[in-house]
């Protein structure tokens, strides 16, 4: 498979929200798809970005992505890297790319100083975990709470 990782740009916004659909999919979330290029358009490329994104091209589309976001860690006064999305479409699995994508990432953190990478997955997505423990990530049980605002 030919393909190359890239920062996300503001054409690829509408394959991106079809991204993230399948990927809420996926991980069995609701997801709706309204009004997200236009919030993920100011997300990325507003005057004060709040997300970033590679996303994985080929000729024609993109095929994966992944987003991330800097923290603050009290507990170790420093900054995080927090991987919110890492997505592949099926036809890109298996190639290496999520791996690739992960040492991207860690590359960004230590560029900005941060202190270790973070992120989550669902207790039932067995493949991603499997994945990550062989590129050496540590996972921790803790019950993830989302309150409505």
């Amino acid at each position: 498979m030919e393909y190359s990782i890239r920062n996300c740009e503001p054409a690829d916004l509408s394959k991106l929200v079809v991204l993230c659909q399948k990927h809420a999919d996926y991980e069995k979330a609701v997801f709706s798809p309204e009004g997200k290029e236009n919030k993920l358009k100011e997300a990325l490329f507003g005057d004060r970005p709040k997300l970033h994104c590679l996303v994985v091209a080929t000729k024609d589309t993109i095929v994966g992505y992944a987003s991330f976001t800097f923290d603050f860690s009290t507990w170790n006064a420093a900054t995080f890297l927090y991987m919110d999305c890492l997505f592949l479409e099926e036809e890109a699995r298996s190639f290496g790319i999520g791996e690739i994508l992960i040492e991207k990432l860690k590359q960004i953190g230590k560029e900005n100083n941060c202190v270790n990478m973070q992120w989550q997955t669902p207790q039932f997505n067995e493949r991603a975990i499997k994945f990550y423990h062989r590129m050496g990530a540590k996972g921790k049980d803790k019950v993830r709470f989302t309150l409505d605002l």
